[in-house]
């Protein structure tokens, strides 16, 4: 029998990965070199450095912090970095995930974990290497972050784009892919996803009516720093780059612990004290010091309310017959958003510099626990009353013809009559089954 021709513009599947690695990376430091460049045109060159290699070596610094790398500087360390950063290499890595999975040999798609790591190993090694070019005196990044980093990135991002690619060439419905989920795994996916949304939801509310609230601050800092229309454009990108650290800081606030803005500084809800921040004109969404402005105690309300949604969600996609494993579950859809919350707080989150502003955002723990009890007991309730909701409409929606009748005997088949051969088999629950002989 002849088998099919192979195609030829396959690649071996490490080398394809290696070609998609470097074209990610390549792409990214090209895209971050552009921006630096006119940085470096429009402000005082004192800020990036005289010679252009600085410049290329100040935008493999923002490569390395677009991957949440870390660096350390005289005295401190610089932790806290901008989450939306992260999209541009996020998209890069998906889309080499893409070209991976059309030009690499894949003929099965449980070969998808081999092409994540077959693209993750050998951005890790390029990250690992920028970290090394990018040192100077003033500015350290840490390698061991960069390893990390990039192969964790590359391994979500562009293992997503080799699955998303392996399902459309062979016609796989996105969710026939979620059906294959166990139904629990697939109805805690659901009801953590929720409750983390409207969480970080509330986060959005309280950022940005706080900054509607201080604008008149936020134009004085903007016209006080001059930065024209170049220096406004990239003084923009930055400020938009840390509205997901912003979001979780606002959630942070609405879950209850609130979070930092330098050592001996709190913003919760039983106070604010602040003293001096950098002036960056999206913070002008601090409330001032004293009380907590009564309008953002509202938010207080946002976990229970994420709870109930996260609970019903749970439940919704997999109900179950036991009424006592309702809230069960329940509560660990809340200690999976708890978990999710603290991860997204430590991320956000970090030292920016020495002394003062060495403690700068959230407590993960805090964060963590406290959204865990408080969705966690919100969910329990809400799961366990959409469980009985669900059955108690289900029995009131069944027809009555499909109760249970007895069984019409045919005629002449009496007590007298009867077929001998049934006088051997018995009925339990609606289960026949042959009674045991006796001896």
């Amino acid at each position: 029998m002849s088998t099919p021709a192979a195609r030829t513009d396959q690649r071996p599947l490490y080398t394809a990965g290696g070609l998609a690695a470097a074209w990610a990376a390549g792409i990214g430091l090209a895209v971050l070199l552009t921006f630096t460049l006119i940085g470096w045109v429009a402000a005082p060159h004192d800020a990036f450095g005289q010679e252009i290699a600085d410049v290329a070596r100040t935008a493999v610094q923002a490569w390395l912090v677009g991957h949440l790398v870390g660096f350390g500087i005289p005295g401190g360390e610089v932790m806290m970095l901008p989450l939306g950063l992260v999209v541009l290499p996020g998209l890069l890595l998906y889309r080499a995930g893409r070209w991976l999975a059309r030009t690499g040999d894949l003929p099965r798609l449980r070969h998808t974990f081999r092409a994540a790591l077959a693209l993750a190993g050998p951005y890790a090694a390029i990250s690992g290497t920028l970290a090394l070019i990018a040192q100077t005196e003033v500015i350290r990044p840490s390698v061991p972050q960069a390893l990390v980093a990039g192969f964790v990135l590359a391994f979500l991002a562009g293992g997503l784009g080799v699955l998303r690619q392996q399902l459309i060439d062979k016609r796989i419905p996105l969710r026939r892919l979620l059906e294959l989920m166990p139904d629990r795994s697939r109805s805690l996916l659901a009801g953590t996803a929720g409750a983390t949304g409207v969480l970080l939801l509330s986060g959005a509310v309280l950022f940005f009516s706080g900054l509607v609230a201080g604008f008149g601050e936020a134009a004085a800092v903007t016209r006080e720093l001059a930065p024209g229309a170049v220096g406004g454009t990239l003084l923009f990108i930055v400020q938009l780059l840390y509205l997901p650290n912003a979001l979780v800081f606002g959630l942070a606030f609405a879950v209850g612990p609130g979070f930092a803005v330098g050592a001996g500084t709190m913003v919760a809800p039983t106070g604010v004290a602040v003293g001096a921040v950098p002036m960056l004109p999206m913070l002008a969404a601090l409330p001032d010091n004293g009380p907590a402005p009564l309008p953002a105690l509202a938010a207080l309300a946002a976990p229970f309310a994420a709870g109930a949604v996260g609970g019903v969600l749970t439940q919704r996609s997999a109900p179950t017959v036991v009424s006592e494993a309702a809230p069960l579950w329940g509560f660990v859809c809340g200690v999976a958003t708890g978990l999710v919350c603290a991860a997204l707080s430590l991320l956000a989150g970090g030292p920016i510099g020495a002394h003062r502003l060495a403690d700068v955002g959230p407590s993960a723990w805090q964060v963590g626990l406290i959204t865990a009890l408080e969705v966690g007991v919100s969910a329990a309730i809400a799961a366990w009353l959409a469980n009985w909701r669900h059955f108690r409409r289900t029995a009131a929606e069944r027809p009555a013809d499909q109760e249970e009748a007895p069984e019409e005997r045919p005629a002449g088949d009496d007590e007298a009559g009867g077929d001998p051969a049934d006088e051997d088999s018995e009925e339990f629950f609606g289960i026949t089954y042959e009674a045991e002989p006796e001896r």
